[in-house]
């Protein structure tokens, strides 16, 4: 992709603040982002770091599917000094978006292109490595402009970053390249979910004597971090100048057992509405392969939400929602664009009512961490699997 591409191309418009039910009333199925939840986490993780701390909110994969220029600036709003995203496109789309603060790119960057593309937008690239480093401060040099780096070490995580045993020569090497400014050295915790602390200790304890070395070379660095959301909750000692929280900004824990060191509330809920309600007779098959057989007579609804939105079909037949706040089942396959449900115990349902797929109902609740258990995977990938044919609606 040309330069050109790069920093003119068009970033499609996000859902503006309108009425909520104008929104809702119109779609078949939708996202629901709670904005004065996300900034009583913001509040609530604030008061866990030491004052010269700072919060990083880390807004990769559009804010894991919440929406990036939003949850961006209300994170800004209250408490976040700093963002942190994957990739060149996420940050140009929070700077289109009119986020003006520090934007670190957690992603290896290389190409001539893309460094252009950095520093016309005035991001933050993570260096990994010697190499980059001089293509970057070759590229700077013929701008005529300097731009702050971070350099990431390696210390167990086995993915990007200098191995920190050599972290003083990439230090050294990066230091002397006039174009280049260090912002920050970091690096990445591979066990910080995990209640037994031993190799997350090892990685620091790598980490300490890497900077160690530094100044005993007379370099300071202007700033150190570590922890993501799962080490931000366990333990301060881990906490250095900044944080970088991406999951529980978002109201969900990383582990069962850092569940207890602070409040945080879910700011996603899930729902669709039923397209369809139908009577159907003992023996019927439901959907694509007749996985499901109707053991009676059954009332059924149809609802306007599948697995191309991000409801996952092997959910089929396993998945329940809540229907008038009454959990009910689903049936049959998920189709790409609808899955039925058994509302055989609720009566005169009518079509255009709403189905919670995740959030509350009335006293029952349905979280993501309730689909990734009975998934076997994990919180993240639920919420970064909604699809953005799903408007987004802020509740403010």
């Amino acid at each position: 992709m040309e330069i050109k591409q790069l920093i003119t191309r068009t970033i499609p418009p996000r859902d503006k603040q309108e009425n909520y039910l104008s929104i809702t009333n119109q779609q078949r199925a939708w996202v629901e982002i709670d904005l004065k939840a996300l900034a009583q986490n913001v509040h609530r993780l604030k008061k866990m770091l030491a004052p010269q701390t700072e919060l990083m909110a880390v807004v990769k994969a559009d804010a894991y599917g919440h929406g990036a220029v939003s949850v961006a600036q209300t994170a800004l709003n209250h408490g976040a000094s700093s963002l942190a995203v994957a990739t060149l496109s996420e940050g140009i789309e929070l700077r289109k978006g009119g986020i003006k603060a520090d934007i670190l790119i957690l992603g290896a960057i290389n190409t001539p292109t893309e460094i252009r593309a950095i520093a016309f937008w005035n991001l933050e690239p993570t260096l990994c490595n010697c190499s980059q480093a001089l293509i970057f401060a070759e590229i700077m040099e013929e701008i005529g402009e300097s731009l702050s780096v971070h350099l990431k070490l390696d210390t167990g995580m086995s993915r990007l970053g200098t191995d920190w045993q050599q972290a003083t020569e990439f230090v050294k090497l990066t230091r002397q390249l006039p174009s280049l400014k260090i912002a920050s050295i970091y690096s990445h915790f591979a066990t910080a979910d995990d209640p037994d602390t031993t190799i997350m200790k090892l990685q620091q304890a790598r980490f300490a004597k890497a900077i160690e070395k530094l100044k005993c070379h007379g370099i300071v660095p202007p700033k150190l971090h570590f922890a993501n959301s799962a080490a931000t909750l366990s333990d301060r000692a881990f906490h250095y100048d900044l944080v970088r929280v991406g999951l529980a900004l978002y109201g969900l824990y990383p582990a069962p057992h850092l569940r207890s060191k602070v409040k945080l509330q879910p700011i996603l809920q899930l729902k669709a509405r039923i397209t369809q309600v139908k009577n159907i007779t003992a023996g019927t098959g439901v959907s694509y392969g007749h996985k499901f057989v109707a053991p009676q007579d059954m009332a059924i609804a149809i609802v306007g939400i599948g697995y191309a939105d991000g409801v996952p079909r092997n959910f089929s037949n396993r998945l329940k929602v809540l229907v008038r706040g009454q959990l009910v089942n689903q049936i049959g396959n998920i189709t790409m664009d609808q899955l039925m449900l058994d509302v055989s115990n609720i009566p005169n349902l009518q079509p255009g009512e709403i189905v919670t797929l995740i959030g509350q109902d009335g006293n029952k609740t349905i979280t993501a961490e309730d689909w990734a258990n009975a998934l076997d995977t994990i919180s993240w990938e639920i919420l970064c699997g909604f699809k953005h044919r799903l408007p987004r609606v802020n509740l403010d």
